[in-house]
């Protein structure tokens, strides 16, 4: 039986790989992380189904990273609330920080609700869902 370490560790590690992936435009290896039917779920966007909608909305220019002003996906407090062997839930805390020329400020504050299956030792996003708190364009 898979333990709760092995599930968190797992899920943690395709969040922060997510962030990372996200920041530096690597969209091939952000959509990676979603099974083929994966959903995401922005505020203010259509919901998006399926890997080949992620890909199509991430690669979108206005996603891009701006090498005069990068970003970074800052992902705390997880907690999983749910676990099996094979499927997971979590909730996070994320704060987008972006770089204005001088200095580093939020702009987006929010909180991911996602949903994993574990599959080949990896757990793959099934839905994220964010919900914002705060924005700041």
């Amino acid at each position: 039986m898979t333990s709760f370490a092995a599930v968190y560790a797992g899920v943690e590690a395709t969040i922060a790989e997510h962030a990372h992936a996200q920041d530096e435009g690597r969209v091939a290896d952000m959509v990676a992380l979603y099974w083929p039917d994966g959903v995401v779920e922005i505020p203010g966007m259509a919901t998006l189904s399926g890997v080949e909608a992620i890909r199509e909305a991430f690669s979108q220019a206005a996603w891009q990273p701006d090498p005069a002003h990068p970003r970074r996906h800052i992902v705390a407090n997880t907690v999983v609330t749910e676990w099996t062997g094979h499927e997971a839930k979590a909730t996070s805390d994320v704060v987008m920080l972006r770089f204005d020329g001088t200095a580093w400020a939020p702009a987006i504050v929010a909180r991911y609700h996602d949903e994993f299956g574990e599959s080949g030792g990896r757990w793959l996003l099934r839905r994220r869902s964010d919900e914002y708190v705060g924005y700041h364009p």
